[in-house]
């Protein structure tokens, strides 16, 4: 009879195994020598073995900070590295990027918002205090407003919110089925209301809502400073457009609003400006990247 003969690297493989099991009557040395394996290669491959990635292990803690809250699956690499970084865990931009996009759990860009409000070419015109400069030093000495549109099943609803410069916060918001004045006075007052504050300077874009007369009576009554945007300037109200292009990429685009009636999505809208945006999401532009009410509680606590 006539055997074939076996390949080299099996036979290689079968004398590994009598070595494995007669470790006692050869030394490590002549098994690598087999094996064509350095000793400290072998010793590497001992110790490595049964532990985790340092990749798998921050996986880990990333899908941890997903799991805390539904709206946390919106998290981009930035967001996330910060979340690592308050909880002690340190490593880099590079490191999150390339963990999160081998896992495919980066997100992808969506399409923005458009403005809705039109201009009244005829009222009074305020003069432009801002000048893109959203950032303040206090809380409550800038405040930013505007009006979204949203979809919804029985038509639509439309939300007037108002954002402090200081920590991003939404500080006051309204919504109804029209996009009257009385919308944007009662987004106002309500932060008015919320924050106790009074004397800020409040931005807006030229729309009619804006200029109208009800509305400055309004600002009258709280020692409030107008400052509106320049025609055909979208930038001037960046960062409270930014606002709104958040809430609709994070939350309404993925339930898809049109498919639910106005109460719903208002219920919907509350819950994540109230429970989420202001008290949980981390905020990139905040130092530490804490949530706007985190950082006002920070504030106080340390004036205190």
């Amino acid at each position: 009879m006539f055997f074939r003969r076996q390949p080299e690297e099996v036979r290689a493989k079968e004398r590994y195994l009598y070595i494995d099991t007669h470790r006692d009557r050869y030394t490590v040395k002549e098994m690598c020598s087999v094996l064509k394996l350095s000793e400290s290669g072998y010793y590497r491959s001992i110790r490595n073995k049964g532990k985790q990635k340092k990749s798998e292990l921050l996986l880990v803690e990333i899908e941890k900070i997903r799991k805390e809250h539904p709206d946390n699956d919106n998290y981009g690499a930035p967001r996330i590295l910060i979340a690592l970084e308050q909880r002690g865990i340190k490593t880099s931009y590079s490191t999150v990027f390339r963990v999160m996009k081998a896992a495919g759990i980066l997100q992808k860009k969506r399409h923005h918002s458009q403005g809705i409000t039109k201009a009244d070419e005829d009222a009074q015109m305020s003069e432009n205090l801002i000048q893109r400069n959203f950032s303040a030093s206090q809380p409550n000495e800038k405040w930013l407003t505007d009006i979204t549109e949203i979809k919804c099943l029985n038509g639509k609803l439309y939300l007037a919110a108002v954002l402090d410069c200081w920590n991003g916060e939404i500080v006051g918001y309204a919504m109804a089925d029209n996009m009257r004045k009385e919308l944007c006075i009662e987004a106002f007052k309500a932060a008015c209301r919320r924050t106790g504050a009074r004397g800020m300077i409040l931005h807006s874009d030229r729309g009619s809502q804006f200029t109208s007369a009800g509305f400055r009576e309004t600002l009258k009554e709280y020692e409030a400073t107008q400052s509106m945007s320049s025609t055909g300037r979208c930038y001037d109200n960046a960062r409270m457009e930014s606002f709104f292009a958040t809430l609709k990429k994070e939350k309404l685009y993925k339930i898809k609003s049109e498919q639910y009636r106005r109460s719903h999505i208002e219920s919907v809208i509350f819950r994540y400006i109230e429970v989420y945006y202001n008290r949980q999401r981390i905020y990139t532009a905040n130092a530490g990247g804490w949530p706007p009410m985190v950082l006002r509680k920070r504030l106080f606590r340390s004036v205190a």
